[in-house]
């Protein structure tokens, strides 16, 4: 079974991840932040990874630092599960609608940090938690998870809906990335990734 732990203290947070990728979809998510527990709910149910994260921030000063240290987290543990990458897919991509949303994702496991973001989130803030945070967020992941990342909307006007799509079809793309292909081969050319 391909899954990882990770602790991360800081000054600033402190945050126990465990991730399971082949998992039922279940998350057991306390952040202190609601829209990240709403997002990284979803994520694990639309990728089909078992995800629990226990996470205590500095959020009296905003969510920048939780959310960051989120990202660092989940892409540690992605990173650790994958272990040398051998038997999977590699790459993965989906088109998800979300009501009047609709976001691109795709993603090439490649062990090269690239994100390519155009959400174009059109508010400053949904609820308290400021929209800037989801790009911190999938910066940080890819930075822990080197991959290229492309994540696109290609419509949408509500900023909830926009987010929460992207959270969704990134699960989607890399649930098919991280699939295993039945071999032991790494899907490289160059024999690593």
């Amino acid at each position: 079974m391909r899954e990882a732990t990770v602790h991360r203290k800081t000054a600033e947070t402190e945050i126990r991840l465990t991730l399971r990728l082949e998992g039922s979809g279940a998350g057991r998510i306390s952040t202190g932040c609601g829209f990240m527990d709403h997002m990284l709910t979803l994520f694990a149910a639309h990728g089909g990874f078992d995800l629990e994260v226990a996470c205590k921030g500095d959020l009296e000063v905003d969510a920048h630092h939780t959310t960051e240290d989120l990202g660092i987290c989940l892409g540690k543990a992605f990173e650790e599960a994958l272990g040398e990458k051998r038997g999977i897919a590699r790459y993965g991509s989906f088109l998800l609608p979300m009501d009047e949303a609709l976001i691109l994702s795709a993603a090439d496991l490649s062990g090269r940090s690239c994100l390519c973001y155009e959400l174009g989130i059109p508010t400053e803030k949904i609820g308290s938690f400021d929209t800037e945070l989801v790009e911190e967020f999938w910066l940080a992941f890819t930075r822990h998870c080197p991959m290229s990342l492309h994540i696109r909307k290609l419509a949408g006007t509500n900023a909830h809906h926009i987010a929460e799509g992207c959270f969704k079809s990134v699960a989607r793309a890399l649930k098919a990335a991280v699939a295993q292909d039945g071999t032991d081969a790494v899907p490289s050319t160059k024999g690593v990734l």
